[in-house]
């Protein structure tokens, strides 16, 4: 398959302009046999925008139905990730079911994978094989240290990338350990640059007709994450050191404890900013200053700056502060927790949480697509389907019989 039909749209175009019946990525099949998070999460964000992405599972199922909190025995973070997908069953480690899948391939744009480096090749569907069948077929290929070197072949999660990357050196009090993330911020962010990727891929494919490997180490994406880093300690040495909330670039900078136990978080990365909060809480006089006059100074007293907000924030309850920024014009946020964010007035005005028809759940509601198209609008269609929800409609368009398909499930093919 190619893809057709793009159009540049003017970037004023306002929210009145008609909506086109086709999503924008209507055409594109994606084959998403990746397990877990990173990988599966780009054919689920090509899924929301229009993709058909079949999710090629082994007979036993997705690790990722088994993670996190379930309700009514309904695995939850499967029903937001395979969100928009069919799902099929297939043992890609027996013959007859590569035969098969060789079959899907030459109908597909992308297949998504995250095995070790070596296992497609092993089974013999490694992408010399692959685009023999289909000579435009974009193979991503996402795994924790890329397909060569030293560490390719060592099992690897988003946690290692988060360790490695150096976020979790930098994260947690001065004098605490390094900390961790409490949900898989490397695999997302890899996700959504996977995502990118393959777009990138296609667009090329537009140009050349010929498909291509995309080679994705979550270690990259993780350290392409944290900014300029790695110029920073070429160009002068410097190790970042672990800072709890506070920043070495501007001050004040943090969360801040409000009279009735609230918690608030303020930016000064505008100096101007930095010079209204200061007016705004009586010590206007520190403007004046000479290391006022730039935020890595500022920082280097923080905690004189600290003093000043932190104790006019703590003698007013959150709501006061709030409003009192806002009127002064600085950046200031309530700390939520998910109660918070699924009751405000912002994210409803956006649409950000929405409700999803389920035939397991009833309904349930989670958070919409990452971004609004103003003609080719993305939407959550369905949450992730039961293991082999749909293997009769996508083997049978293949050309199956229902007794052949039950005849592959005695045998472990599907």
């Amino acid at each position: 398959m190619m893809l057709h039909d793009f159009e540049l749209n003017d970037a004023k175009a306002d929210a009145t302009e008609s909506v086109d019946q086709r999503p924008a990525l209507a055409g594109v099949r994606v084959l998403d046999v990746a397990t877990l998070f990173a990988a599966p999460l780009s054919a689920t964000l090509l899924a929301d925008y229009g993709a058909e992405v079949i999710k090629v599972e082994h007979p036993s199922g997705d690790p990722a139905r088994k993670y996190g909190a379930r309700h009514e025995n309904v695995p939850l973070w499967w029903k937001v990730l395979a969100r928009n997908k069919q799902a099929v069953t297939l043992n890609l480690g027996a013959p007859e079911g590569q035969r098969i899948f060789l079959e899907m391939v030459e109908q597909a744009d992308v297949v998504v994978e995250n095995f070790r480096p070596g296992t497609l090749e092993r089974w013999g569907l490694g992408y010399d094989t692959l685009s023999a069948v289909n000579p435009g077929l974009i193979l991503l290929r996402v795994t924790a240290f890329g397909q060569f070197g030293p560490y390719a072949r060592r099992p690897g999660f988003g946690t290692l990338a988060e360790a490695m990357s150096g976020l979790a050196g930098i994260t947690g009090e001065a004098d605490g350990p390094p900390l961790l993330p409490s949900f898989p911020l490397a695999d997302t962010i890899a996700g959504l640059t996977a995502a990118f990727a393959i777009m990138t891929a296609l667009w090329a494919r537009e140009r050349t007709g010929q498909g291509q490997v995309v080679d994705l180490a979550i270690i990259e994406t993780m350290l392409a994450a944290m900014g300029a880093q790695v110029l920073t300690y070429d160009q002068t040495g410097e190790v970042p050191r672990r800072m709890g909330n506070r920043s070495p670039n501007n001050a004040p900078r943090g969360v801040y404890r409000t009279a009735d136990g609230q918690w608030v978080a303020l930016s000064t990365s505008a100096h101007s900013i930095a010079e209204r909060v200061m007016r705004l809480v009586g010590r206007e006089d520190l403007i004046a200053k000479p290391w006022f006059a730039t935020g890595p100074s500022r920082a280097k007293h923080v905690d004189e700056l600290d003093a000043a907000v932190g104790g006019w924030i703590g003698k007013r309850s959150r709501d006061e502060v709030i409003r009192a920024f806002e009127q002064a014009e600085a950046a200031i946020a309530p700390v939520y927790d998910i109660a918070d964010v699924m009751r405000d007035p912002q994210y409803a005005a956006l649409g950000t949480i929405v409700k999803v028809d389920d035939d397991e759940l009833g309904s349930f509601r989670t958070h919409n697509v990452p971004f609004r198209l103003s003609r080719t609008p993305g939407a959550i269609r369905w949450g992730g389907p039961t293991r082999g929800e749909h293997n009769a409609a996508i083997y049978g368009s293949l050309g199956f019989k229902s007794h052949e398909l039950a005849q592959l499930r005695d045998r472990g093919v599907l």
